[in-house]
């Protein structure tokens, strides 16, 4: 019986495959390219991206406004309009943000907190104007004010259920200058980390030449490492009175070994500079790999057609989270919200425990920064992010996150300033493997290859993780790390209109792009904010792994990521591209997908392109 043509074509591929290994001189050399920046001057980028941080402090400003009106508004409905003295002090326990709440009637009044003071007397005469227009019936929100202790403030009233009566309050808004301060560093607006922070070096990618960074433009083409650390794995065990001459040869500040990747130890000296320390191991010891200690950053801009899409009550979720109806979330609610069984660990700047929207969201998590604290979030990018993922949906507070039931997993890898080395990001990924994390999220990168990450990437990967990182905000072409790993599924940003984001990174090794624009999501101070880039596209992708998991817990990583793949919705050029890779993630697709999966053949055709391109990308 003679064999249909597809099945005979499809066995000399696979055949291909499985035979370019071993035949370097298959394929045609290409020389590779220098990295790529999409088409706009330093100067339009810059004002690009000024232009997204504006638009996330507005809309910050915005969700701070939308919020306290609503809590307002159920503070008088769950009064009946009576005033309740309780319920005001209730209220500003709640959000300490809250400096003053005034709720009056012609009667009488109730007061609690105080009026900040300001030079020009503006709060006290907002407030005045607040009471007149809300005892007429209005609505109103004043302009934000410096107080005179360096704080901004604004005042919001609304009108009674009764004539005359009204509730003002002045509220704290310096979650929008903490949104500008973060979005400058996640944006790359000014250089970040600070030259010399911290003993750190800027240098070009995978080498160890300085350069100084003077502008944010400069981090697109820079990494930063610590500049009196290495990496080095052995190629054997280190016996103690080895360590013990090594330590004094290099006066050893410390030494720290991991033990889960081979003989691979982090030394810090307090004389010797990387270059001196990595000369010393190369000559001295002939190791696997010595490599500088990399500095990591955060990266911040049809069943379920048969049934109507699933629309959460939470407060801020119709007017201000664009996100989850563009990537089809609604929809695909209707197949998988999750399950807790499915953990998602946070690799970020940890996470506020506990803030409303993710009490309940959370398992123990770690703090590898500072070993004996909390992994508490102490910069708000962690906090954003999981947000993202996981808020509690459907509760009438904040926001809606993309799972409404798989855990989240706090895992501290990045400082106060939102920095962290490859040891501590490397110790959270094992760590996070260990603890049983399915999924691990990385909203952070550099643009150094780094060994030593490398191989806890790998550990992760080989133990059936899925692993998601940010692709970066810089525009350019030239890989970031983690993301360009190839056990690594790497994410573009994308906004509301379906574009790439301007600064989004880009290039061949992106698998999908997800919404990163203006991206409303929990912060600390039990507050929300909205930020922009890849760090917020990330966790979109993240969830969704955990949403895929929990439906079908039998897909291995690489089959979650080639469902992830197949199912978005392609844009851009037709097929793959380096701007969006597969294209931008589509929730219920990717859930229809998962139900009907019959096994791993379904997908091998994509594999075996896959591998074909990536043996290509790699012929010398």
């Amino acid at each position: 019986m003679r064999k249909p043509r597809w099945i005979a074509a499809f066995t000399m591929l696979a055949v291909i495959a499985l035979l370019i290994p071993v035949l370097p001189g298959v394929l045609p050399r290409t020389e590779p390219k220098a990295p790529e920046t999409a088409p706009h001057s330093v100067a339009k980028e810059q004002k690009l991206k000024l232009t997204a941080l504006q638009n996330d402090m507005s809309a910050t400003s915005a969700l701070m406004a939308a919020e306290t009106r609503q809590d307002l508004n159920r503070l008088i409905q769950a009064n009946d309009g009576i005033m309740n003295g309780t319920g005001v002090k209730d209220l500003m326990e709640h959000h300490p943000h809250l400096a003053y709440i005034e709720w009056s009637t012609h009667q009488e009044d109730i007061k609690q907190g105080y009026i900040p003071k300001d030079h020009k007397r503006l709060i006290a005469k907002y407030v005045s104007e607040a009471k007149q227009k809300s005892g007429n019936g209005m609505e109103y929100e004043s302009p934000a004010v410096e107080s005179s202790d360096g704080n901004r403030y604004i005042v919001i009233s609304i009108p009674g259920t009764s004539d005359q009566q009204y509730i003002v309050t002045v509220l704290n808004a310096n979650i929008v200058k903490s949104v500008e301060r973060h979005q400058k560093q996640n944006l790359r607006i000014i250089p970040y980390p600070a030259e010399g922070k911290f003993h750190v070096e800027s240098v070009q990618p995978n080498t160890t030449k300085d350069i100084t960074v003077q502008s944010g433009e400069d981090n697109g083409n820079a990494s930063h490492y610590y500049i009196r650390d290495v990496i080095v794995h052995f190629s054997g065990p280190v016996t103690p009175e080895e360590l013990n001459r090594i330590k004094a040869d290099i006066h050893a500040q410390s030494a720290d070994r991991i033990g889960q990747i081979g003989h691979a130890y982090v030394f810090r000296s307090d004389q010797l500079e990387t270059k001196q320390l990595m000369h010393y191991f190369k000559t001295k010891w002939n190791p696997k790999y010595v490599e500088p200690h990399y500095l990591y950053l955060t990266n911040q801009e049809d069943l379920g057609n048969a049934s109507a899409p699933i629309v959460p009550n939470d407060v801020l979720y119709s007017r201000h989270q664009w996100n989850l109806p563009s990537i089809e979330a609604e929809k695909g609610w209707q197949l998988s919200k999750g399950d807790e069984g499915v953990i998602i660990a946070v690799l970020d700047t940890g996470v506020e425990s506990s803030h409303p929207d993710l009490r309940g969201r959370l398992v123990p998590g770690v703090n590898i920064v500072s070993a004996n604290a909390a992994p508490e979030d102490d910069v708000g990018h962690g906090t954003h992010v999981a947000g993202i993922i996981g808020a509690s949906v459907n509760n009438n507070e904040g926001v809606a996150g993309v799972s409404w039931y798989n855990k989240i997993m706090p895992v501290k890898v990045l400082d106060g300033s939102g920095a962290g080395s490859a040891y501590s990001v490397a110790q959270g990924i094992i760590w996070a493997v260990d603890h049983g994390a399915k999924v691990i999220n990385m909203s952070l990168g550099n643009y150094a290859q780094a060994d030593f990450l490398h191989d806890a990437v790998k550990y992760a990967y080989e133990r059936d993780v899925v692993l998601i990182a940010a692709s970066g905000n810089d525009n350019t072409e030239r890989p970031g790390y983690p993301a360009a790993y190839p056990e690594v599924f790497a994410v573009a940003a994308t906004t509301s209109t379906k574009q790439k984001a301007s600064f989004s990174n880009f290039g061949n090794y992106i698998d999908v792009a997800a919404p990163g624009d203006q991206i409303a999501s929990t912060y600390p101070g039990k507050q929300y904010a909205a930020l922009s880039g890849t760090s917020m596209a990330s966790p979109h992708v993240a969830a969704l792994a955990g949403l895929i998991r929990s439906l079908n817990p039998q897909l291995t990583n690489t089959e979650v990521m080639e469902i992830m793949r197949a199912s978005s919705i392609d844009l851009g050029n037709t097929g793959k591209d380096k701007y969006y890779g597969y294209g931008e993630i589509d929730v219920n697709s990717a859930l229809q997908a998962t139900t009907n999966y019959s096994g791993a053949l379904q997908t091998y055709p994509q594999q075996v392109k896959r591998r074909l391109e990536r043996i290509k990308a790699h012929t010398p």
